[in-house]
Order: C-alpha cells, then structure tokens, then sequence
C-alpha cells in the first residue's frame, strides 16, 4: 500500500477574505484610504459595506467617496434623537455574513464600545476579528478584537482635500531615522516587550521576532509600533537599547530571520 501526502498551500495575506463594515456615524470620511491601505496588509476586503442615515447633511463627505472605493453604503434611519441607529443593522448583518461563512475575517471600523459583543462572538466563531477606531475608543472593545488599529496613525481626519498629509510635511523636514531616535518609549511598553521576549526564548534567551509580534498582540491588541513613531517593531525594539538583536541567514539569501535577546 502506498501512502501519498499531499501537502496544502499555506495561505498568504492575499488569500484571507475580510469583510469590512463601516460605521459612518462616529468616523470621519478622510480617514478612508488609510483604512482600506490598512487592511490591504492584512488580506482582501471582499465585502464593503457603510452604515449611516445618508439623510443626513453631515455624512454628505461620506457619500463623495463611496463609489471610489466601491463601499456599499446601507441606509439606517435615525428612529430616535441622540442615538446610533446604525449598530443594530452592522451587527445583524455581521451574524448573516457570519453564517455565510464566506469570509475568514472581519474589520470593524467604529470607535463604540458597543460592539464589543460582537467582536467577541465572531472570534469565538474562529473569525479573526480586526478593529479600527480613534484613540477615544473605549478598552472593552479593543481588548475584544485580535488586533486593533488606532486611525490616528494612518493619517490626518481634518485634511482638507488637495492638502498634504501632516505625516507627509513632517518627513520632508525630518528624516524618519532622527524622528525614531527621538521617540521615548513608556515603561510599561519596555516591559511588555521583555516579558514577551522571555515567554518564547530559548535556552540561550533567543527568541525570534515573528512570535514576539504574536504574544505581544494577544496581551495589547492595541500595540502597534507605529503608535510610537516607529514604522516596524524592530527599529522600536532597537531603540530602547535593552535587547540584543540577531540577523540570521535562511535558504533564501534575500530574506533573514530576527531574533531578540534581553540585555
């Protein structure tokens, strides 16, 4: 008898499917193009949808843009006076697509604390769940996502249009080695760091970076090196100055492995 093993492909970033819903109700227009960049890192947006009471005059910034994104904009009339009306209609939607199951993830971009539930329940349905709100976003529901996504680091909210983004102006003075060297990091950042190193080290105390990135999401979904002025982990971890850092060769002459090593 003959036994034949077949082994799968692994699945890139291109390959996982996101569905991507949009409160319109508490997040600025301006911020789209960050948003789906964004996302375009981790996998494809096949479903975009917003939600909203285009009646509205103040989500008329809104509706210049949805066709230039190809975003399909929901109507959900405001019933009531000071109150979201568009949560219901993203979460009953997110549970059809849910048992759609033609998705493997979800983008929940929303700064309300009132779908954290909803987060939740998508993950324990092994959907990975990405958020992204401003920095006003409320604990519960970051804590709820895989990872989450400040979109004050993907660009100004107030740009007005023709104008160059702020980062964009700042680079231009300021090399972005000199703007990183500046940075001062928190303690309690360090300390998620060097925990995080010492939980997957080796005996030697190596511990290679790639799983470092993962522990530290699964303890602050929030972390994100470019929340400190840094583009990737790495320069951030370098400029503490506290950690050793191993740039090893692998079969592919192009692409080396980093491993991290506390002081």
């Amino acid at each position: 008898m003959i036994f034949i093993f077949i082994e799968e492909p692994k699945t890139s970033s291109s390959d996982i499917k996101f569905a991507v819903l949009i409160d319109a109700d508490n997040i600025p227009y301006s911020y789209i193009r960050g948003i789906l960049s964004e996302i375009a890192r981790y996998g494809t947006p096949t479903i975009k949808r917003i939600y909203g009471d285009w009646t509205r005059p103040d989500l008329s910034g809104w509706k210049r843009v949805l066709l230039e994104y190809a975003i399909a904009p929901i109507q959900q009339y405001s019933y009531t006076t000071g109150k979201n009306s568009t949560d219901s209609a993203m979460i009953i939607d997110a549970m059809d697509i849910l048992y759609e199951n033609n998705v493997d993830g979800f983008c929940i971009v929303s700064s309300d604390s009132d779908f954290t539930r909803l987060a939740t329940r998508l993950r324990e349905s092994g959907k990975r769940v990405i958020g992204l709100g401003e920095r006003k976003t409320p604990q519960p529901f970051i804590v709820a996502c895989d990872k989450f996504i400040y979109l004050e680091i993907l660009g100004s909210a107030h740009k007005e249009e023709g104008e160059p983004e702020e980062e964009d102006i700042r680079e231009k003075k300021e090399p972005k080695a000199k703007k990183e060297k500046s940075k001062a990091l928190p303690q309690s950042v360090i300390r998620l760091i060097s925990d995080s190193v010492n939980d997957v080290a080796d005996e030697d105390g190596w511990a290679f970076l790639g799983e470092i990135g993962n522990i530290i999401l699964k303890k602050e979904p929030s972390f994100d090196a470019r929340n400190y002025g840094y583009a990737k982990l790495t320069p951030l971890i370098a400029a503490t100055g506290l950690f050793e850092i191993d740039r090893r060769d692998t079969a592919n002459r192009g692409i080396k492995h980093i491993y991290i090593r506390v002081k």
